[in-house]
Order: C-alpha cells, then structure tokens, then sequence
C-alpha cells in the first residue's frame, strides 16, 4: 500500500496566538541560536538546547503537538459521505499548512485504528487540540484525536 506524505510549514491566527513565523532556513543558518530561542520563548513556545558534542554546535530543541487521527465511533457513512468527508479533511490539513499550524502530516499505510498523524507546531497543547478537532472527519466522529507533547530539533528537515 502506498504511503502519502504531505509536508506542511505554516503561520497564521487563532485566538490570540500564532504559530512561528521562521522557516527552516532562517531556523537553521540565518538567525543567531540566541536570537530564535527568545523569539521562540517570547512565543510562548516550549524550547531547550545543548551543544552537540560531535559538531560543536548548539542544537534548539522545540516541543511539537503529534496529533494521532484514530478510528472514531461512527465509521458507516456512505462512501459519498466518507469521499466528501475525506475531501474537507485534506482542505483541512492545506488549510493548517497554508495558515503555518502544521508542519508535516499523513496517513499510516496499513488498515489500523490509526490512521495517520499530523505535527502540529503551535505553542500550547490547548491549541493543537482545537486546531487538530476542528477537522470535519473529526466533527463527525470518523475519526478521533490523541495528542502528545513531542520534541525536534529546529531546522532539521526528514531524510
């Protein structure tokens, strides 16, 4: 079975926060370690760092919001119903990537009661949860979310 991956990088308003505006590239070679981690910090982010003893440099760390897409109790829609479900939830998710809430997310390539992941780079718990539940397989109990904390080092990208 095929596993598709979207990678999302975003930045927009819910609430009264807002998701970091830096980039990969200004994370990683741009902007001083010092200088991302009070951006960071003055976001409301939840940041710390070491020094890489193989390289020298200083790694930022940055807690992350690893949402799980689970089976939900209400699995019999029509296969209309589950088609057009599932085309409101991708504009969901382009919609978080294009607004700077999520960073990467996808489907698990097997039939399990997990059904994907989307990793959420907001400050609070609080807001992952509202973003993650405003997904309309999620409002209509296709699917459910659980959310963990979860750390990355900034600017580095998948391989």
């Amino acid at each position: 079975m095929a596993l598709l991956l979207t990678l999302i990088s975003c930045n927009v308003t819910v609430e009264k926060e807002q998701p970091s505006t830096l980039t990969p590239e200004t994370q990683k070679s741009e902007i001083p370690v010092a200088a991302l981690k009070a951006r960071l910090q003055n976001e409301g982010y939840q940041i710390f760092d070491y020094v890489d003893q193989k390289t020298g440099d200083t790694i930022l760390m940055q807690q992350y919001f690893m949402a799980f897409l689970k089976a939900g109790p209400r699995r019999s829609q029509s296969k209309q119903e589950a088609d057009s479900l599932q085309t409101l939830h991708l504009e969901h998710l382009g919609r978080m990537y294009e607004e700077g809430y999520a960073d990467i997310s996808g489907p698990f390539g097997d039939d399990g009661d997990i059904r994907g992941i989307t990793i959420y780079n907001v400050p609070t718990f609080e807001m992952a949860d509202s973003l993650a539940n405003m997904d309309p397989m999620v409002k209509s109990g296709r699917w459910v979310i659980e959310i963990h904390p979860w750390w990355a080092a900034k600017g580095f990208g998948l391989r």
